[in-house]
């Protein structure tokens, strides 16, 4: 609530949402949001198929619907913008001086989040066994063992099904399995 944002308060008591924080420009984030201190950092939207750089002071970093987000001002483009984390590329550089900006009193960070305009896709993922469990919860459906997927981040979602091993085969779209291979490929130490 202080960082300006809603809290859902409609859970059981005690309840936790789950949250992933394995991004790993979440930390510099969260910091130079905290110390008010700018940052540059490469992103890739799901359109463009080289990062751009951007120049922001963060005013501050959310999690909405399951996806973590910073939200400040586009230096670049000079508006308050925000971006999924997911889509950042490389390290999150921190520059100039802590302090060297102000956050305005009146900024509603989950407005910046929840009215972003994105495209919307649908992936196809055919399940087995019991590794697939946090897939089956981001399932709109599941028939035969084929989860239906909505989605608008190949990145984010290809972490997910990565994670999920030989319990999960994507079956479409071709995008989303080349960047599920990818990323099995990098952590077994592959090249592409």
């Amino acid at each position: 609530r202080a960082a300006g944002t809603y809290i859902r308060t409609d859970g059981p008591p005690g309840s936790v949402p789950q949250l992933d924080a394995s991004d790993p420009s979440l930390p510099a984030l969260l910091e130079a949001a905290r110390t008010s201190q700018p940052v540059r950092f490469g992103y890739r939207k799901q359109t463009d198929p080289e990062p751009q750089r951007r120049t922001m002071e963060p005013w501050g970093v959310l999690s909405w619907r399951g996806r973590w987000y910073v939200a400040g001002f586009d230096r670049d483009r000079g508006e308050p913008r925000s971006f999924r984390l997911s889509r950042i590329t490389g390290k999150v550089e921190r520059f100039g001086t802590p302090g060297e900006f102000e956050r305005p009193d009146k900024v509603d960070l989950l407005e910046l989040v929840a009215g972003r305009q994105e495209d919307s896709y649908t992936a196809r993922i055919r399940v087995t066994g019991s590794g697939a469990g946090a897939l089956r919860r981001l399932a709109e459906s599941e028939a035969g063992g084929e989860l239906r997927i909505g989605f608008n981040d190949v990145e984010w979602l290809a972490r997910r099904v990565a994670s999920a091993g030989p319990s999960a085969q994507v079956l479409s779209p071709p995008e989303l399995a080349a960047a599920v291979v990818s990323r099995l490929r990098a952590a077994a130490g592959q090249s592409a």
